[in-house]
Parts: C-alpha cells; sequence; structure tokens
C-alpha cells in the first residue's frame, strides 16, 4: 500500500480502513492538475534556492513523463496507491530516485488537494460555459427564424396571451445568459492559490507564494493558511450554479415534453434524440428531455451533500472533506453531458407552426386586444373586460373562436364593435403592436436579438 505517511506508525493499516480511507478510485481523474501543480512548486521551490536548478529539472522531466505516460496509457492508476498524490511522488521516485523525495518540500497533502480540487473545478467552469455559449447560439439562431411564428404564451399554464417563439425562447435565452454570468462570477471569486498554506499554518520555508500563484494563473495567493485548506465555499457555489443551470434545463425539458404531447403537437423531435415503446409502435418518447428532467434531482443532490458535509467541520482540514469529489464530480459530468444533449435536441427540432399559431387563435389569447379595442373606442375598461368575457363564453357555446364571429355577433353584445375589430384582433396585430423593449413585436424582438448577438461576439 503506496502512501506518503508511515514513520509515527509501528502497524500496518488495516486493509478494510486502508480502503475506506483512500481516495485513488476518484481523485485519479485530476492528475493533469497535481501534476501542473507540482511542477509550478518546484519551479518556485529553484527560484527560492530551496532545490537547485538540476533538482527542478529532474523533478520536471519525471513528472512531465509520467503525465505523458498516463496518457499514452502505458502508465495506469491503480487502486495500490492512496490517493492521487500517492500515485505521482510513488513513480516520480521510482523514475528518478531520492531527488524525486524532495517534491513535496514546503507543501503538505492539505494544501496541494486544496490546489488541485481549485485547479480543476476552474477547468470544469471553463468547460461548463462553453457547452453554456453553445446553447446559447443554438437558440438565437432560432429566435432569429422565428419572430414571426405566432404562438399562446401561458400563465398558470393555461393560454393567455399571443407570443411568438422568437420571444419564447429567448427568456431562456436570459436565464442561460445569467448561468454564464454566475460561471464567470465563480471564476473570478475562487482564483486565489492556496499552494504554501501547508498543512494549516503555513512552512518557515522561505516560499514565494506570489511566483507559484502567477506560474498557476491565480490571481494572486490566499491570504489564511487556514482558510486555504479548509474553504470549499467555491465548489459548494459551483454546484448552487449547476444546480439553477439544471432547474432551467428542467422546465425547458418539461415544455418541449408538452409541446411534443399528442394533445398539443407544436414540436416534431428528430429521431436521434428520440425512443419508440417495445409493445406501442406508434410511440416516439421525448426520452432526452425526460432524461434532463431526471437528472436534475441528482445534482441537486450533490449540492445538499456537500453543504451537509460542510455544516460542522472545525477549523481546519478535517477528512470529512474528502466527500467533496465523488458527488461533485458526478454532478459536473452530468450537467455538461445534459447542456450537450439538450443543445443537440433542440437544433434539431422542428416546430408545427400552424399548430402553434392555430392553437393561440383557439385559446382567446387574444381576448385582451379586443378589451383594448373597445377601450380605444371610449368604453371604460371595466366594462369592456366584461363585454369580452361575454364573448369568449359565446365563443365557447359556438365551438368558434374570436376571429371566426360575423360582425352581427360582436355587434350583438355590443354596437361599438366595428369591421376594424378583425384586425385588432389578428394574431399578427395583437404580437406586432406590442413593441416595447422586451415586448414579443417583431421591432422589439429585433432589437434585443441585436444586442444578444453583439453579447455573444464579445463573450
Amino acid at each position: 500500500m503506496a502512501q506518503l505517511w508511515g514513520g509515527r506508525f509501528t502497524k500496518e493499516t488495516d486493509k478494510l480502513v486502508y480502503d475506506f480511507n483512500a481516495s485513488i478510485s476518484f481523485d485519479k481523474r485530476f492528475y493533469a492538475q497535481d501534476i501542473r501543480g507540482s511542477i509550478a512548486h518546484v519551479t518556485m521551490l529553484a527560484g527560492q534556492n530551496i532545490l537547485t536548478e538540476e533538482e527542478r529539472d529532474q523533478i520536471i522531466e519525471g513528472l512531465e513523463d509520467i503525465r505523458r505516460d498516463v496518457e499514452n496509457g502505458e502508465l495506469l492508476i491503480t487502486e495500490e496507491y492512496e490517493d492521487i498524490h500517492s500515485f505521482v511522488e510513488a513513480n516520480l521516485i521510482d523514475r528518478i530516485g531520492d531527488v524525486g523525495k524532495k517534491l513535496h518540500t514546503g507543501r503538505s497533502r492539505n494544501d496541494q488537494v486544496a490546489l488541485d480540487m481549485k485547479l480543476y473545478t476552474r477547468d470544469e467552469i471553463l468547460e461548463l460555459d462553453r457547452l453554456l455559449k453553445s446553447l446559447l447560439e443554438t437558440l438565437l439562431h432560432m429566435m432569429k427564424e422565428h419572430t414571426e411564428t405566432y404562438m399562446p404564451g401561458f400563465t398558470h399554464l393555461q393560454k393567455a396571451q399571443p407570443v411568438t417563439l422568437s420571444h419564447h425562447l429567448g427568456a431562456y435565452f436570459e436565464m442561460f445568459k445569467r448561468d454564464r454570468s454566475r460561471m464567470k462570477d465563480i471564476y473570478r471569486r475562487m482564483n486565489t492559490c492556496p499552494l504554501g498554506a501547508g498543512a494549516l499554518a503555513g512552512t518557515t520555508y522561505p516560499l514565494d507564494r506570489e511566483y507559484t500563484a502567477s506560474l498557476l494563473e491565480f490571481d494572486g495567493p490566499t491570504l489564511n493558511s487556514m482558510d486555504s485548506v479548509a474553504d470549499r465555499d467555491y465548489l459548494i457555489e459551483l454546484l448552487s450554479a449547476m444546480s439553477t443551470v439544471m432547474m432551467h434545463l428542467s422546465r425547458f425539458s418539461e415544455e418541449v415534453i408538452i409541446w411534443n404531447s399528442n394533445e398539443y403537437q407544436f414540436v416534431e423531435l428528430d429521431d436521434a434524440f428520440s425512443t419508440g415503446s417495445s409493445i406501442m409502435p406508434q410511440k416516439k418518447n421525448p426520452d432526452i428531455a425526460e432524461l434532463v428532467r431526471g437528472k436534475t434531482g441528482r445534482v441537486y443532490g450533490a449540492l445538499m451533500s456537500l453543504l451537509t458535509t460542510m455544516k460542522g467541520i472545525p477549523l481546519a482540514y478535517n477528512k470529512d472533506m474528502q466527500e467533496d469529489k465523488e458527488l461533485a464530480f458526478d454532478a459536473m459530468d452530468t450537467t455538461k453531458g445534459c447542456l450537450a444533449l439538450f443543445t443537440g435536441m433542440l437544433a434539431t427540432m422542428k416546430f408545427r407552426k400552424d399548430r402553434m399559431a392555430d392553437s393561440a387563435k383557439h385559446g382567446f389569447t387574444n381576448a385582451t386586444d379586443a378589451a383594448d379595442y373597445l377601450v380605444n373606442h371610449g368604453v371604460p375598461f371595466r366594462d369592456a373586460h366584461g363585454i369580452v368575457g361575454q364573448l369568449v363564453l359565446y365563443c365557447i357555446e359556438k365551438g368558434k373562436a374570436l376571429d371566426d364571429l360575423a360582425l352581427e355577433e360582436y355587434k350583438a353584445i355590443s354596437p361599438v364593435f366595428e369591421d376594424d375589430i378583425y384586425e385588432a384582433v389578428s394574431m399578427k396585430t395583437c404580437v406586432e403592436m406590442r413593441n416595447t423593449i422586451g415586448a414579443p413585436g417583431k421591432a422589439a424582438m429585433d432589437k434585443v436579438i441585436a444586442q444578444e448577438e453583439a453579447y455573444l461576439i464579445a463573450e
């Protein structure tokens, strides 16, 4: 059992205890970050004359050989090692001899794992941001195509007022844009380097922590060695941000599922993102959307797990904090996979414009516009509201839409109605008249789309 400690102990660790304590099965995924941090560390040690330049070069060459062999599959990370740090150091000593034993000078596994987790999390944030940007680019392309695709807007899952598909998709654009903002904010706040904090109280070696931080592209070193090794706020923040991403994906997935139902038939999913039934040949199921919706709880669970783990831990490092990895890794993988699959599903989805427009027309989404018509002809709004309510009741009894009523039918309820009522309640008029910024009218949407396009180019 390869481990970095043992001098204090006179008895071998029980195998069950060793296995329970070991983290190599999951922390092996940040071997590259561990090696990168070690290279920066020995570069700094040589700069401070703690190591010679020859020792630095030997160690760096050995570390780079280990990284290359792992990436080529020539060196396997096996569970005979306690953790990724043991794996790297033991293999380094095997390759270059006693000089490899100097790698750990001036650091602890506590600040080492804190660094590795930060480096890994930072890389994951960049990948999440890339996937979010790809989703936004897909949404923007669809928004440009559908500024005149009319559909019902909903409140309480009931048809309310007509909007466009562009406007509806634009709501999700805003959500995912905020998600990107959160990622950038977390990256900025977490970007300080814990290496050099030691176990909890620094070290007597004259380390140049600012230099180490610059080598690893941090904004600077952390300013309290106890907090350096005990901090997992950045990971909790990322899990929270990913939970919000998943919540947005889940809401969108729910709408896709509804739109794909036989009752709505707003969308047709591409065969590559659907499945059939083993018994019912007519089925085409929105499985990707359903799985995204289902996996949201999995990411929420990782957030709650880490919050619960951290809530009672006194300063500084405690072994409980090893639990920051497995569920966090799973949540990162889950969120990235869901973003990629959802974007692919969205990009290949076909919209039934006729069904969407017909649904808006027969859902009395233009009732408010009929009331506004009466107000514009001198009828007090409260009276207009009652008149249109009677119209809607009449239409329900007759199985008609407001657009389908004859002028005589309108006048039977209010003589104020004239021929221009048909233009006033048409889907095009109902949408196009709403042109304040943020509204669904084409002129307003064109301005928003231009701003969103500029945002994506700048970012």
